[in-house]
């Protein structure tokens, strides 16, 4: 209780909103970066080099590929399960399944982080109105003082009502800072995974754009008027 006393002596009326504040805040960036950590891994190249080895033809090997991905935590695992699950349905219909799908994992790497931008718009007008309340109250001290006002006691009441537009900004450097760094984040992220899915989509219907080339013997053996490694 000592310390939220004394964060209100050095703030004045404005302590219990920045403290609010500053609380969502610290909430929000620990909650995100515990997500980022927790699905930060995709294994893209490896789902990838998986999926060139599959026959399309097989439906029972792509019925287990999409079961085994099911089972996974990856976000782009699961996506590949659900592709792989919708892969009797026509190519459009699958498009659209995985842009629906892609809309709510956007949400889930975003969230919070429009609270974050307003936490960082609105501290520091909380900040500034807090410094002109207490510039007020000090001019009116001064008003009702008879006797005569020293410099100290004009820094006193300055650093006092200077003090909220402070906290304001130091609550807003990492609420700005955050949200930016965390939408990075999310956009590369929810870019790796688009990449990926297109591949499995295409893949599907029997285009492979980056399937991989075949080794050095492989070539010196292959028929010049065939494809090596079809």
């Amino acid at each position: 209780m000592s310390i939220f006393s004394t964060i209100q002596s050095q703030l004045g009326v404005m302590s219990w909103p920045l403290i609010a504040l500053s609380v969502i805040t610290l909430t929000i960036i620990i909650e995100r970066l515990v997500y980022i950590v927790l699905n930060s891994r995709f294994h893209g190249r490896a789902i990838l080099s998986a999926l060139y080895e599959l026959d399309v033809a097989d439906q029972q090997q792509l019925a287990d590929f999409a079961q085994a991905h099911g089972s996974q935590r990856s976000p782009l695992s699961r996506g590949v399960s659900m592709l792989f699950n919708h892969r009797h349905f026509p190519k459009q219909l699958r498009e659209e399944a995985v842009s629906i799908w892609l809309h709510t994992q956007r949400q889930r790497f975003v969230s919070g982080l429009r609270v974050l931008n307003i936490i960082g718009v609105i501290s520091p007008l909380i900040g500034l109105l807090g410094t002109v309340l207490g510039l007020i109250g000090m001019f009116e001290g001064i008003a009702q003082t008879t006797g005569s006002v020293t410099p100290s006691d004009l820094a006193d009441g300055l650093g006092l009502a200077m003090a909220t537009t402070a906290a304001g900004l130091i609550i807003a450097l990492p609420s700005i800072t955050c949200s930016q760094l965390f939408s990075v984040w999310a956009d590369k992220v929810i870019a790796k995974i688009e990449y990926t899915l297109n591949h499995c989509n295409l893949y599907l219907e029997g285009v492979s754009i980056d399937k991989p080339h075949c080794p050095k013997p492989c070539e010196e053996h292959c028929d010049k008027e065939e494809k090596c490694c079809a």
